[in-house]
């Protein structure tokens, strides 16, 4: 795992076409801006868990 240290309206940069940019910062949480092309699919971790969890997969 990469870590890294951005403050305010700094960003990363991933593979060339995915940029991610520290928008606010308010008390221990920070909002993130994420530019990607259209067929990458950007998702929050606990959403993917839940999607592929299997009781999830069982109702479907």
């Amino acid at each position: 795992m990469l870590v890294l240290s951005r403050k305010f309206n700094e960003s990363i940069v991933i593979d060339g076409g995915i940029k991610i940019t520290v928008v606010e910062i308010r008390g221990n949480q920070i909002r993130l801006g994420i530019e990607a092309p259209m067929e990458v699919g950007v998702m929050r971790e606990e959403l993917v868990v839940a999607a592929t969890s299997p009781m999830v997969a069982a109702a479907v």
